[in-house]
């Protein structure tokens, strides 16, 4: 903060040209600004202001200034009533001083709101918010997972690194954990499930809804590094009668990976897996050059061999560099489709087992300066 010689809304005037990129360390007695000060319950003793005496308001922002010894200080804080008792909010700015209830032992009680933080998750990929919710202490963490929607939470978890995903699983109410192995990717929840001792797993299992856990039962039956424990078991699987533009809708679906979307795989019915017999796949730059009304049935390739459950990583590995591929099919030894393996799985996989957890190199990086 020394090197701090202006803080304006858009802009931080530095009196060096080089900045600091080493991963920021809070060190004892320091608070965080976002992520625990902010939505902290407090008290006002503001004599200017006599009706938040005695009442609980919240912090919605902080200012901070830079005092006579060119020292910067938070001087001001804003502060509001609680969302849940008035729709319109009117926001108080006060004195640093006259705020009561921001030690390090207050903003660590629980039950602190999460509202600021919500909205600065708004619109983030699920693997960027899992990066931030890394950079949370344990306390705010929780409190967000907690506020967070099934889905929501489940895209984020998948995003964690293994040690993550089993400390958030383990402190959320048990019957919330399986909900949101619900809605966490069948392939991604199995990975979660495989992490936690065997009893606990299959307590969980068994709180699942028996549609959603028996794929995932079917996941865990195979070693992690083979076909069968990377596969999901729901790509995007067509009769043959089924029509291109009919195939063309199913891999829009927004939900889909732009993995699974590039195949679909043709079955004898059932289409649910395990299916019936496994004909063969479509490419979607296949279904792209043929008319909408023609069949998927007549546009098979058949001559793709298939990856079979009990293949090991390294040999996935190599199927994929050669067929050029970023979607392959598992079949059973009864010719029965049963999943598909995807690029990003695999190099979940190939990478290190910490790979979400390094950071860039710690480095002082020199900048021109910018002109506003």
């Amino acid at each position: 903060m020394g090197r701090v010689t202006a803080i304006e809304p858009g802009m931080v005037t530095l009196n060096t040209g080089t900045v600091s990129l080493r991963r920021f360390a809070q060190r004892p007695g320091e608070l965080l600004a976002l992520a625990q000060i902010v939505d902290s319950r407090v008290r006002v003793n503001d004599p200017d202001l006599p009706d938040l005496r005695d009442v609980d308001v919240y912090v919605a922002d902080l200012g901070i200034e830079q005092n006579r010894t060119r020292d910067w200080v938070v001087g001001r804080v804003a502060v509001r009533g609680h969302r849940r008792i008035a729709r319109r909010r009117a926001v108080h700015v006060v004195d640093w001083s006259d705020v009561r209830g921001l030690t390090p032992q207050d903003v660590d009680q629980p039950g602190q709101d999460v509202t600021s933080l919500l909205g600065q998750f708004e619109g983030l990929r699920p693997a960027d918010v899992a990066h931030r919710l890394r950079e949370l202490p344990e306390k705010r963490r929780l409190e967000v997972a907690i506020a967070l929607d099934d889905e929501r939470l489940a895209d984020v978890v998948q995003e964690l690194p293994d040690d993550d995903q089993v400390d958030l699983l383990g402190h959320l109410e048990v019957h919330r954990a399986a909900d949101v192995l619900e809605a966490m990717d069948p392939d991604d929840a199995a990975d979660l499930l495989g992490e936690l001792p065997e009893s606990e797993a299959e307590s969980l299992l068994a709180l699942m809804d028996p549609q959603e856990s028996e794929p995932v039962r079917r996941l865990l039956a195979h070693s992690p590094d083979t076909a069968g424990g990377l596969m999901t078991p729901e790509p995007v699987i067509l009769s043959p009668s089924t029509t291109v533009a009919e195939a063309l809708a199913r891999i829009r679906d927004p939900d889909l990976t732009p993995a699974l979307a590039s195949m679909v795989f043709v079955v004898r019915p059932p289409t649910a897996t395990p299916t019936g017999r496994y004909l063969g796949c479509v490419h979607i730059q296949q279904l792209l050059r043929e008319p909408p009304a023609h069949l998927v049935g007549g546009l098979v390739d058949s001559d793709l061999a298939p990856l079979s459950p009990e293949m090991s990583l390294g040999q996935v590995t190599r199927y994929f560099a050669t067929y050029n591929l970023v979607c392959g099919p598992v079949v059973d030894a009864e010719n029965h489709l049963i999943g598909a393996v995807t690029v990003d799985d695999v190099l979940d996989h190939l990478l290190p087992e910490d790979w979400r957890e390094e950071e860039q190199p710690a480095l002082e990086r020199s900048v021109e300066p910018v002109q506003r």
